[in-house]
């Protein structure tokens, strides 16, 4: 196989795991959130911020993960090490 396809398919892991991952996360965080609000309704305030800010930490791992994935599928920079190995 080429180097071109080992490279799609590990963009496509890195943007789905990626996704799966932050799916999760940010699904575990959001229930907690709830049941938190729900036992102290006087903290919701403080803990809404606070899980604000981790959705945006967590989605930005996400999208840095993606732009690194996207890197590799359009500019590769494996091609070129490959092309300079003796045959």
């Amino acid at each position: 196989m080429e180097v071109i396809s080992f490279v799609a398919i590990a963009v496509g892991l890195i943007i789905g795991l990626g996704a799966m991952g932050a799916c999760i996360g940010i699904g575990l965080m959001g229930s907690k959130y709830l049941e938190a609000a729900a036992r102290q309704p006087e903290l919701m305030n403080t803990l809404q911020t606070k899980m604000f800010l981790l959705v945006g930490l967590i989605d930005a791992s996400f999208i840095i993960g993606t732009g690194v994935a996207l890197w590799f599928a359009t500019a590769n920079p494996f091609l070129a090490q490959i092309a300079n190995l003796p045959k």
